[in-house]
Parts: C-alpha cells; sequence; structure tokens
C-alpha cells in the first residue's frame, strides 16, 4: 500500500501568485495618463468593488501578463450589468469620469458615504495634480 505524500516539501509554504492584479493595474496606469492612474488609485483604495467577480469581470480584461482596464466597455454596460446600491452606483460614477472626462451628476456626493467621498476627493484632488490639498476630517 502506498503512502499519499504531500508534493509541497515541509516548511515551504505555497507561494502565492506575485503579480497581484491591483499590482498590474497600477503598472498599467503608470504608462497612462493622470486621471487614468487616479481612477485606478481609488478603485484600489476602496477596495470592495475591484474584488466583486461581476464588476472585475466588467471592468478589468487580464490576457496573460497583459491587464488593462477597458473602460469604455464598462461605461457602456455597469449600470444594466451590475446589481449596485446607491454608494457604489455613485461611485462607479464619479471614479471613471476621472479617466473618461464627462459630466457627472454632483448631488450623488450624497449617497456616496464619508469613506467613498474621501476616496473620490483624493481622485479629484490627484487630478488636479495637486498633493498638498488635505482631504480628511477637520482639526
Amino acid at each position: 500500500m502506498r503512502r499519499h505524500t504531500d508534493p509541497t516539501p515541509k516548511g515551504k509554504p505555497e507561494v502565492p501568485d506575485p503579480q497581484l492584479l491591483t499590482d498590474r493595474l497600477v503598472a498599467w496606469a503608470g504608462d497612462r495618463d493622470i486621471g487614468e492612474r487616479a481612477a485606478v488609485a481609488a478603485l484600489i483604495e476602496e477596495g470592495d468593488l475591484l474584488v466583486r467577480g461581476d464588476v472585475r469581470e466588467l471592468l478589468v480584461v487580464e490576457n496573460g501578463a497583459l491587464v488593462f482596464c477597458d473602460r469604455p466597455r464598462f461605461e457602456a454596460r455597469y449600470r444594466s450589468a451590475l446589481v449596485l446600491d446607491e454608494g457604489e452606483d455613485a461611485f462607479l460614477t464619479f471614479v471613471p469620469a476621472t479617466a473618461l472626462p464627462r459630466l457627472v451628476p454632483l448631488w450623488k456626493v450624497e449617497v456616496l458615504g464619508a469613506r467613498r467621498l474621501g476616496i473620490v476627493l483624493r481622485a479629484l484632488v490627484w487630478l488636479a495634480g495637486s498633493a498638498t490639498v488635505p482631504v480628511g476630517g477637520r482639526s
């Protein structure tokens, strides 16, 4: 009778893929304009939407070593293809507008919530080319 042996040597944990999606998106955005970099940074900072499979599938194209955000496809389909609450919808209205400039309804800030509002404001500050405007609570 053969014993089942673990193919992973003891003491050596399985190494995860060193190329995380977020790292690959940051690398891709690094060659893009400031709006795309701000949008990618905001999505990564927000954290909840990018880990959703349906959002990622609609927004991110992964093809081997190539990864990028397909904003036109996302913009054309996200409202009909995704089930979003008001805050998620507002966030996904503002953030892509940093990469693909367009008119957005400002009244949606009221449903963002404090955390997402801070992220959107930081993206707008970055888009404006400033690193000195503080965004956060008052002292």
